[in-house]
């Protein structure tokens, strides 16, 4: 059996991805930051996992932390073949939204967190389940980023340096992971309705300004994202790695 790790597998893309390879045949390993007050959204991923017949670990965990990082992997390790990690999603939608000048602007330790949690967190995963042999050849890494991280949105600057990293970042494991025959790319999402877009000073404006540029006449949906991931996740895209992939509609290019 093949295992995909979602990191960020209760809302928005990480909830639709697990679902989607869920119904592809794969087993879901989940790791989530929820209060009790979201856990029901978590349970009913869960639940929509296992009724497709695939077996569901989830963590609720900080996956920017050292500690839970070592915890859900040990956890794993234990459950686990080697080999068995069939993909990594990095789905991590945690960070300060401030100007960077002006009256309240980002701080360096938000500033830093930010840049951790959405950006590096990826290369600390990937070095560990490698490091474990859980991802061997044949692996697949995939990282949600955005048009922020190469556009100016009010109020996004810590998170747009935050998605720089972490195209970066994929570039770099591309190329230093490919001749293990593991892939790693950047999905770059259209405007999507998700709770990280509503954080978003101006979201409603953002979501107006892509109805009317995107050629499908819509905003891109989780379910979008999720059904072009479960494509990469075939043997026939062994080949592709080291790119940001839009998955919008067209919606980037239309300006």
């Amino acid at each position: 059996m093949a295992t995909i790790v979602v990191l960020g597998a209760s809302s928005g893309f990480g909830a639709a991805a697990a679902r989607a390879f869920a119904r592809a045949g794969f087993d879901i390993a989940g790791v989530h930051l929820d209060r009790r007050s979201t856990q029901a959204q978590v349970d009913a991923v869960v639940a929509d996992v296992e009724a497709a017949g695939r077996r569901a670990w989830f963590f609720n965990s900080n996956a920017a932390d050292d500690e839970a990082r070592a915890g859900v992997l040990a956890a794993l390790s234990a459950q686990l073949a080697p080999g068995e990690v069939a993909g990594l999603l990095h789905s991590l939608a945690f960070g300060t939204l401030a100007p960077f000048v002006g009256d309240r602007p980002v701080s360096r330790k938000q500033m830093e967190m930010t840049l951790d949690v959405m950006g590096n967190s990826l290369v600390y995963w990937a070095q560990d389940l490698v490091r474990a042999g859980l991802l061997c050849s044949g692996g697949r890494i995939w990282a949600m980023t955005s048009s922020g991280s190469h556009m100016v949105w009010p109020g996004y600057g810590p998170v747009s340096a935050a998605k720089a990293v972490l195209e970066a970042a994929c570039r770099q494991l591309a190329v230093e992971l490919g001749p293990r025959g593991i892939t790693t790319n950047a999905i770059l999402a259209g405007v999507t309705d998700t709770p990280a877009l509503r954080k978003i000073p101006g979201s409603d404006a953002l979501v107006q300004k892509a109805l009317a540029r995107n050629p499908g006449g819509r905003l891109t949906t989780p379910d979008d994202v999720a059904g072009f991931l479960v494509l990469l996740a075939q043997p026939g895209a062994a080949w592709v790695n080291g790119n940001v992939i839009r998955v919008d509609g067209g919606e980037d290019i239309s300006g």
